[in-house]
């Protein structure tokens, strides 16, 4: 499957342009993640027009060395500035253990697995080659088969519950299945 989203995400212009300006910024560990890329496989999964369904362009890296919340803020600007979109949201994530009450991320990869949902949990980023390199703890399965799925290692079942219905997916999407275990 994490070949099929390679497939996907290829043919998607604009997240490869966004994915070679963040690709700029040679941040270490980074990737565009969560809603820019489920959405857009949602979107094709259930034969819509390529819409702009995020609420924001999350762009997620790990670095211990510069933890500064200002970093994060001028990365949005630039990024805002250069493309006109003001969606972006740039978070380090070597910091947001503390937001969310966890133990410290090993890297991205590991912050990613913290997240609400395994379909969440997708990222991509651009090799120096222009070659797709996914980061996907739970693997793509759940996106593909469009499962809502609470990730193992969060821990707060009503916030996911709550984040499903405040965010209409399965209205947006109506093939999708909650996985309520």
């Amino acid at each position: 499957m994490e070949d099929r989203l390679q497939a996907c995400l290829s043919e998607h212009a604009s997240l490869i342009s966004d994915l070679k300006r963040v690709r700029a910024l040679e941040l270490p560990d980074w990737c565009i993640a969560a809603g820019y890329i489920r959405n857009y496989v949602w979107d094709r999964l259930h034969g819509y027009d390529v819409r702009d369904n995020h609420s924001d362009i999350d762009v997620v890296y790990y670095d211990r060395q510069n933890l500064s919340e200002d970093r994060d803020r001028l990365l949005e600007r630039h990024l805002r500035e250069v493309t006109g979109n003001g969606k972006w949201s740039v978070k380090n994530q070597a910091r947001m253990h503390v937001n969310n009450g966890d133990s410290p991320y090993a890297d991205t990869a590991n912050a990613m697995a913290h997240w609400p949902e395994t379909a969440t949990a997708v990222g991509v980023r651009l090799d120096e080659r222009d070659h797709l390199v996914l980061v996907a703890p739970y693997g793509v399965d759940d996106l593909f088969e469009l499962k809502v799925r609470q990730s193992p290692l969060f821990k707060k079942r009503d916030v996911f519950l709550n984040r499903v219905q405040k965010k209409g997916w399965l209205e947006l999407w109506p093939q999708l299945t909650l996985i309520a275990d």
